[in-house]
């Protein structure tokens, strides 16, 4: 004889099928959400299981991390922003050096680490660290340049390393290197000592004080086999041209040492290193940019008139047009003709005038002077010891990398990209 279920039992094994629905519908739509978020790390981690193994799909960039068509990034202002900013904090990046932790180091002020630079009329991506980990996989990210690139080399891995778990990362000084990699993405950032770019006597990353600098302004090749086989390749070189109007260097001779006008000099070395990038750029699997000069804020008498001032106490950036004396507008022309001229495509990242604005930004006497912080005596002398020269990070820097975020984003945007094979 058959039982028949109770009325009871049947509504309580209707309401059984109705939760689970309800679960399985929710789980799906967590799913898709996930798939319509371009910032979801559930799409950045997606891989497709199929016959041949594990497929890891393409990076969805989405217009959120890209410059608008049209948008002048470089032109803009300076806006308060203390709720989304700063990026990360010094505590919270284990991998800062002295020379650029001004709040540790004793700065009394933070103010500077909160202003966000907003475009006109468009908007500057956020950079988001997965999604810049996901397109760098597999490849190598490098800076090149002095210590003003060091610091931009400081504040991308900043930016990064946060979203790395411990034990997964790593830094390692290999001079004239300096390499942050990120085990799970097989992915280095890295920086490289060439404050010349061509070859000097000061290539030296530990020891580079020398009492009078020589550059090689037609030798590159040694600098090269490091550069070689690089995905990103970020350059910048300006300070060090700047010490005096003429500089000694050799071309062709190695032993004919001549004073050259700087300005000369500058483009005979800009020459060589385009001469090298035409040679040994694949435009297929590499990525070039030039950074403009990072400006410096030595005279205040520049912006508010006082005779003897210089960065020092600085706590807000300069309102409207504004360019210090301190950036050479015939070294950057130089350095637009040269690129203009590139039958390889580089990107210019014209960063000068959005960094003239800062006066509050520099290290000033919160830093260190060759490799030692600054003692109370020359604290207190900040007419002579003050740098205005090097960035507070986080700070300034970290704007210039979510530019060149952006960038590397839209170029990975243009290209097809096909789901590749990974490791289970």
């Amino acid at each position: 004889m058959t039982t028949q279920p109770t009325p009871a039992r049947q509504i309580h094994f209707l309401f059984m099928l109705a939760a689970a629905a309800v679960l399985v519908l929710g789980t799906s739509r967590i799913a898709l959400d996930g798939l319509k978020n371009s910032r979801s790390p559930f799409l950045l981690r997606l891989r497709l299981i199929s016959n041949k193994g594990v497929v890891r799909l393409p990076v969805n960039v989405s217009d959120e991390d890209v410059i608008e068509e049209g948008c002048n990034v470089f032109d803009g202002k300076w806006v308060w922003d203390n709720e989304s900013y700063p990026l990360y904090t010094e505590e919270s990046c284990g991998f800062l050096v002295k020379q650029v932790t001004c709040r540790r180091n004793g700065r009394p002020d933070d103010m500077y680490r909160n202003w966000r630079w907003q475009p006109s009329g468009c908007r500057l991506p956020r950079l988001n660290a997965l999604k810049l980990l996901e397109v760098l996989r597999d490849k190598r990210l490098m800076f090149v340049g002095d210590s003003i690139q060091r610091g931009m080399f400081d504040s991308m891995v900043c930016l990064l390393q946060s979203v790395i778990p411990e034990g997964k990362k790593s830094l390692h000084r290999v001079p004239p290197r300096k390499i942050f990699t990120a085990e799970e993405y097989n992915a280095t950032i890295e920086y490289f000592w060439a404050p010349f770019i061509v070859e000097s006597n000061s290539d030296n990353a530990l020891n580079h004080t020398v009492k009078k600098r020589l550059v090689r302004l037609d030798s590159i090749a040694k600098h090269g086999t490091q550069w070689d086989g690089v995905n990103v390749l970020v350059f910048e070189s300006y300070v060090w041209w700047m010490y005096k109007p003429l500089i000694n260097a050799t071309y062709g001779y190695p032993y004919n040492v001549q004073e050259y006008n700087v300005t000369t000099a500058y483009r005979m070395a800009m020459e060589t290193w385009a001469n090298w990038i035409e040679t040994a750029i694949n435009p297929l699997r590499q990525q070039v940019f030039f950074m403009s000069m990072s400006p410096t804020h030595l005279w205040s008498w520049e912006w508010k008139g006082e005779k003897d001032g210089n960065c020092f106490n600085e706590s807000q950036p300069i309102q409207g047009p504004y360019w210090g004396t301190g950036s050479s507008l015939e070294l950057m022309g130089i350095a637009r003709d040269v690129l203009g001229r590139l039958k390889i495509d580089v990107t210019l990242l014209n960063i000068t005038q959005l960094s003239e604005y800062r006066k509050d930004g520099h290290t000033s006497v919160y830093g260190e002077r060759r490799g030692k912080l600054l003692t109370k005596e020359q604290r207190s002398d900040p007419k002579n010891f003050a740098d205005c020269i090097h960035w507070c990070l986080p700070g300034v820097p970290d704007t210039w990398n979510e530019i060149l975020y952006a960038h590397i984003l839209q170029n990975y945007r243009l290209k097809p990209h096909a789901p590749s094979p990974a490791p289970l």
